[in-house]
């Protein structure tokens, strides 16, 4: 028996439930036309994609900051213009190489 997470509320149920003990959720075990969504609440909801072409092309404006809701450190590199460019390559590797956060402190990623 896995472990799974409710796609509604990101609590952790069994794969064999067929709804959210929690919230009610249906979780469409047993209908092979409906299918489980697993909730990764360590995840950001920001996409990868759109954060790695804002720092590519705004990052010495700190764009990707403020839409990864950073706005603390998006005003500083707005600011600094990027701190002369050096934070917005630091930036740019971290979000290449998987490790990048967003305001929440959960991870921008890819997969």
């Amino acid at each position: 028996m896995a472990l799974i997470y409710c796609r509604e509320c990101g609590k952790q149920i069994s794969d064999q439930a067929f709804t959210c003990p929690f919230c009610g959720c249906p979780m469409g075990n047993g209908n092979p036309n409906q299918q489980v969504s697993v909730f990764d609440p360590n995840r950001s909801k920001y996409d990868w994609l759109t954060t790695l072409l804002l720092c590519f092309f705004l990052g010495c404006f700190g764009i990707h900051n403020f839409y990864t809701g950073k706005t603390g450190i998006g005003v500083a590199q707005l600011l600094t213009c990027g701190g002369c460019g050096i934070w917005a390559l630091i930036d740019f590797i971290m979000i290449i190489v998987g490790s990048f956060r967003d305001g929440e402190g959960k991870v921008v990623s890819n997969k």
